[in-house]
């Protein structure tokens, strides 16, 4: 399995062997193309084609490529933005039909893998939220009375399952944990069982409406819907969403113990990045997994210094006797606190979206299918008023902006640059990537162990931004809207839909 990045996550390195018939589909319209195939494009299919819709996935990788296969899932009854904001911001009524949507999403869990017997690591865990501060105190109690409104089961408690000395901590019952990818494959055979169609490397590059139908120009030809979901984790292209969606990056290292004693629940501080532990059973071995660090994709120079932090503060609690993985993953978090689930604002009307799940992906990811299930079979959702994604009006001079920049055009028009002229070149150390000046231009520079040069234009085809180096992940990222491009300046992720300009560059042997 691959995965969008050079590190290798415990559920990449441990997924199942899973292949898609992938069947040519002729000149076949089918009720809705869904479009990437992570847990929610996988979910939703599954479930529009339970209900009667002939459905294709159209992935441009392979299942689980994305955040999926870097998730720490984590299955919970709240979120990320408490449930005293969102009552705040959304009103006690959306509180508490948010509680009933993530019990849902935990329930649709566990009905799926007694379903198909899936041997996925399912269990049902309680989570435990505690403070270490004065200060987080206030917090916790307004958390706790939050919750309880909103109708979630939540108690203090006086223990917790990780060794942190703590002030006060409170306890929601009945959350869940799951190995993503052993889920997500199994979910994909199910849906090909029912008459499903899975394509993987099968980039979507557009969507034209012709009449009542989508005709969808991809990596394989092209393919015509009648809807289609983008279930990319962010949408392709230049939307409104891009500027309602903050990109991050988020580390998670997998440890074994020298004791043998793992918590055997979920457990979360309340310091912002926040960290997150719980424990996963792997074909007989158990891995103490712990995540943190977040931080604004490319906004952190050093990010082998965010594992190295981590690493450090799990060597403070635990006695570890070996990092066994240590991956990272992207996600991107709403303006307002929620995620937005509906039509895509600017497309046709039968273009869907799901986005901006915050630190929450493997809750929200059911809750989206669920979501988007009912507005394709009913046309309606008890869920569709509060994730509207058009809930956010486009700022002044927004379709100026779109127009511009909808189809990008690299200005960098140079093809052979003599490397001698480059300006810091000589100074990139094996395995690093720079950006170094050019005739007043910026290049972006990598130098693999062997002394192999990449260069690239760095300007981001999505909204020409500049990309900076992620040196753990070992790729070129973009710190406005999240897209991510591999050595090559191949995408990795979007939005962006192409590739970065490469630039060949002469004389390399002297280097």
């Amino acid at each position: 399995m691959k995965r969008d990045g050079a590190t290798i996550s415990l559920w990449q390195e441990t997924a199942q062997d899973a292949t898609f018939a992938g069947a040519n589909t002729g000149d076949a319209v089918f009720d809705v193309l869904i479009v990437g195939g992570g847990i929610t494009g996988v979910t939703t299919a599954l479930l529009l084609q339970k209900a009667g819709k002939q459905c294709l996935v159209a992935e441009a990788q392979n299942l689980c490529f994305g955040t999926t296969g870097g998730t720490t899932a984590h299955i919970n009854t709240f979120l990320d933005t408490s449930y005293d904001m969102i009552r705040s911001g959304f009103g006690a009524d959306a509180a508490r039909l948010i509680a009933g949507a993530t019990n849902r999403s935990r329930d649709l869990f566990q009905q799926h893998v007694e379903d198909y017997r899936i041997d996925c690591g399912f269990e049902e865990k309680d989570a435990y939220l505690y403070a270490v501060e004065e200060k987080q105190v206030a917090e916790l109690d307004k958390i706790y009375t939050s919750s309880r409104e909103a109708g979630v089961a939540v108690e203090y408690v006086d223990r917790i399952p990780v060794p942190v000395p703590f002030l006060k901590a409170i306890v929601y019952r009945r959350q869940a944990q799951v190995h993503p990818t052993r889920y997500v494959q199994a979910l994909g055979k199910a849906f090909e069982a029912l008459g499903g169609t899975i394509f993987e490397n099968c980039p979507v590059e557009s969507v034209d409406k012709k009449g009542d139908l989508l005709h969808v120009k991809t990596g394989q030809g092209v393919l015509m819907a009648k809807a289609l979901v983008y279930a990319t984790h962010i949408p392709p292209g230049i939307n409104l969403l891009h500027f309602r969606n903050a990109p991050y990056r988020s580390y998670a290292i997998a440890v074994t113990l020298n004791e043998g004693v793992y918590p055997n629940a979920l457990a979360y501080d309340m310091f912002d990045p926040y960290h997150y532990y719980r424990t996963q059973n792997i074909d007989g071995t158990n891995y103490l997994i712990v995540g943190g660090e977040d931080h604004k994709t490319a906004h952190e120079a050093n990010t082998e210094a965010c594992f190295n932090k981590l690493v450090a503060h799990v060597r403070q609690l635990f006695d570890v006797a070996a990092v066994t993985h240590r991956w990272s993953s992207q996600y991107f978090e709403p303006a307002d606190g929620l995620a937005y689930i509906g039509h895509l604002p600017g497309n046709p009307d039968n273009v869907y979206v799901a986005t901006g799940y915050g630190g929450n992906g493997i809750t929200y990811s059911h809750i989206a299918a669920i979501t988007l299930t009912d507005l394709l079979t009913k046309g309606e959702s008890e869920y569709a008023d509060l994730f509207r994604p058009e809930r956010m009006k486009p700022v002044a001079g927004f379709e100026a902006f779109v127009k511009e920049n909808a189809d990008v055009v690299t200005q960098f028009v140079a093809k052979r640059i003599s490397a001698e002229k480059i300006s810091g070149f000589a100074e990139i150390a094996p395995g690093e990537g720079r950006l170094v000046s050019y005739e007043g231009e910026r290049i972006a520079v990598y130098k693999d162990e062997s002394g192999k040069i990449y260069a690239l234009n760095p300007v981001c085809t999505h909204a020409k931004c500049v990309v900076d180096w992620n040196g753990a992940e070992k790729s070129w990222d973009c710190p406005c809207h999240g897209a991510r491009y591999d050595l090559d300046g191949n995408v990795l992720t979007g939005p962006a839909r192409k590739n970065l300009q490469r630039i060949e560059l002469e004389d390399l042997a002297k280097k």
